[in-house]
C-alpha cells in the first residue's frame, strides 16, 4: 500500500493528483520530507461522483471535463520539472461500472493511476493527521464526495479502520426522500464497526474539504480572530446548530464567507447533518479540523520511522528561517542564549520559542517601519502545522515584539493565547531582540557569552574578548528585558 516516492538524493519536487468524487487536485511539493513546502496547489470541481447512485456510472461531461483537467496537470509538471507524480483515485472511479474506461483516459493523460481501497484511503488520511497534528488520539474522518473513510488513531499510529459509501454526493437525494431511513442506514454501518464503540469522549479528526468548508462558516459565525482552517476546534454540539443555520439560511450569505469555495455550498447542509448523526453515534470530545489528509499522508506514509518522529512546526520554522537568515543560520544557538531565561517555561510554550527564535531573522529584508508587521504576519498566518491558534498568537506575538513591536500587544491579539501567554510571548521577543542585537546575527558572540538570571538580577556575562559588542544600545535592550521580568540588569565580564 505504500507509494514508492523519489529518492532523497532527488531534489525536484513531487507531485500529488487527487481523482476525488467531487474536485481532482494536484498538489506540488518540495522541500524536507518531514514538512514539505507547497509549490502549487490547484482544484477543479469535476463530479465524478454526480448522479453515480442513480446510474452507477461516470457522466460523459464529468469524465471530459477530468481527462481536459488531468492533461493539464500532467504539462504543469512538466514545467515544474517534477521529478514524480502519485495519482491515486477514490470511491467514484473504484465503484462506477465505467471506472475502467476512466482510467484508461487517466493513463492517456500520461499518468499512472492507482484506485485506491476505502481502508487505503483511511489509513492514509488517518496518517495525514499524525503528520499534521503530533500526539493526535481520536477517530479520523475523511468525508469526499463518494464515501467516508474512519480511522482510529492512537500512540503515533493508525489502528483500526473503515469505509462506508456515504458521501455528501450520494446522501443529497436520500436525505431529501428518507432521511430517517438513511441515519438508520449509517447508524447500523458504523456500528458495525465494533471498534467505533470504544472511542467515545475521544476528539473526532475532521479532514476533507466539505468538512472544512463547515468550519469556514461556523468560524465566520462566531467571530474567530485567526482565519485559519488547521486545528480550529468546535465543540460537538456546534454540529447540530450547523444543522439549523444552514436549513435557513440564505445562500447570498454563505457566499459573503472569506475562504468558503462556492462549488461547496450545495452540499453544505448534508455535510452538517452527517457530522451532526456521527457526533450523536460517537460522542466525540471535540472536533478539530485537518488540513492535512490523503496526500500529505502519502508523503508521512514513506518516510522512515525516524523521519516521522521530527516535530513538524519545528522542522518547518528551521527550514523557513534558514532560507532567509542573514548569516548562516543561528537559530538554534540563538534559542539555547535564551533559554536559560524562560526555564520555567511549560514544554508546550517552549517549542513555540523556539519556533520563534528559528524566525528570528526573517524580516530584515523588509523596510525598517514595516518589520514587525511582517513578522506577526509570518508567524500568525504562515502555512504551518502542529500549532494551535492561540499558539499562533504567541508565536506571532514574539515576532512582533523582536521586530520592533516594543511591549505592545498587537492590534487583536491575545484573544486566543490570554494575557499572561502574551506578556511571556513579548518576553521572549524581546530576549531574541537583545540577541540578535547584541551579536548582529552572528555565532561567536552568543558563544562567548551568557544570559541567566541570578536572584533579582538578569545577568550578560561576556567574554573579555567581545567587551566591545555591549553599546548602549545593547544596555538598552538589555535594560527593557529586564524591566519586562521585573529585574535590575547587569553585565559581567569574564
Amino acid at each position: 500500500m505504500v507509494f514508492s516516492l523519489r529518492r532523497k538524493t532527488d531534489a525536484r519536487p513531487v507531485a500529488i493528483i487527487d481523482i476525488g468524487s467531487n474536485s481532482i487536485r494536484l498538489v506540488v511539493y518540495q522541500g524536507p520530507g518531514r514538512i514539505p513546502a507547497i509549490l502549487f496547489n490547484e482544484k477543479v470541481l469535476a463530479g465524478l461522483g454526480h448522479g453515480l447512485s442513480e446510474t452507477g456510472n461516470i457522466s460523459d461531461t464529468a469524465m471530459a471535463i477530468a481527462s481536459q483537467e488531468l492533461r493539464r496537470f500532467v504539462s504543469l509538471c512538466g514545467q515544474m520539472d517534477v521529478g514524480q507524480i502519485h495519482c491515486f483515485a477514490t470511491a467514484a472511479v473504484r465503484d462506477a461500472e465505467n471506472g475502467e474506461e476512466f482510467m484508461d483516459q487517466t493513463r492517456q493523460a500520461g499518468l499512472n493511476p492507482r484506485i485506491l481501497k476505502g481502508d487505503e484511503e483511511a489509513k492514509l488520511a488517518a496518517m495525514g493527521v499524525l503528520s499534521a497534528i503530533p500526539g493526535a488520539e481520536g477517530i479520523v474522518a475523511d468525508l469526499g464526495g463518494g464515501s467516508l473513510e474512519m480511522a482510529l488513531i492512537s500512540g503515533g499510529a493508525v489502528q483500526e479502520t473503515c469505509s462506508f459509501p456515504v458521501g455528501v454526493l450520494r446522501i443529497q437525494s436520500q436525505l431529501e426522500d428518507n432521511p430517517a431511513k438513511l441515519q438508520r442506514q449509517i447508524s447500523s454501518a458504523i456500528a458495525g464497526a465494533d471498534w467505533t464503540a470504544r472511542t467515545e469522549s475521544m476528539p473526532l479528526y475532521l479532514v476533507g474539504g466539505s468538512w472544512r468548508a463547515l468550519a469556514r462558516v461556523d468560524m465566520h459565525d462566531s467571530q474567530y480572530p485567526l482565519p485559519v482552517i488547521h486545528q480550529y476546534r468546535m465543540a460537538p454540539t456546534q454540529a447540530g446548530r450547523l444543522v439549523n443555520m444552514l436549513a435557513q439560511i440564505d445562500k447570498s450569505r454563505l457566499k459573503a464567507i472569506p475562504g468558503l469555495s462556492g462549488g461547496r455550498i450545495p452540499n453544505l447542509y448534508d455535510a452538517a447533518w452527517l457530522l451532526s448523526l456521527l457526533t450523536r453515534i460517537l460522542k466525540p470530545s471535540d472536533l478539530i479540523v485537518s488540513a492535512f489528509g490523503v496526500r500529505e499522508g502519502i508523503l508521512f506514509d514513506a518516510l522512515s520511522a525516524e523521519e516521522r518522529i521530527a516535530d513538524p512546526l519545528i522542522a518547518a520554522t528551521r527550514e523557513a528561517g534558514s532560507a532567509q537568515a542573514r548569516f548562516p543560520a543561528n537559530s538554534d544557538l540563538l534559542g539555547e542564549w535564551i533559554a536559560g531565561v524562560f526555564a520555567g517555561d511549560p514544554p508546550e510554550w517552549q517549542r513555540i520559542r523556539m519556533a520563534a527564535c528559528h524566525l528570528g531573522d526573517v524580516a530584515w529584508r523588509a523596510n525598517p517601519n514595516f518589520r514587525a508587521e511582517r513578522g506577526l504576519e509570518l508567524g500568525l498566518h504562515g502555512n504551518w502545522v502542529g500549532i494551535s491558534g492561540a499558539e499562533r498568537e504567541m508565536l506571532g506575538q514574539a515576532l512582533f515584539t523582536s521586530f520592533g513591536g516594543g511591549n505592545s500587544v498587537f492590534k487583536g491579539g491575545g484573544t486566543l493565547a490570554g494575557a499572561e501567554a502574551t506578556q511571556r510571548a513579548i518576553a521572549w521577543g524581546l530576549a531574541m531582540r537583545l540577541g540578535q542585537r547584541f551579536s548582529g546575527g552572528t555565532r561567536k558572540p552568543l558563544e562567548n557569552s551568557r544570559l541567566f538570571v541570578k536572584d533579582d538580577l538578569l545577568v550578560l556575562e561576556i567574554n573579555t574578548n567581545h567587551a566591545a559588542l555591549y553599546g548602549e544600545t545593547v544596555a538598552r535592550r538589555h535594560r527593557q528585558l529586564g524591566n519586562m521580568l521585573g529585574l535590575r540588569s547587569k553585565m559581567q565580564l569574564v
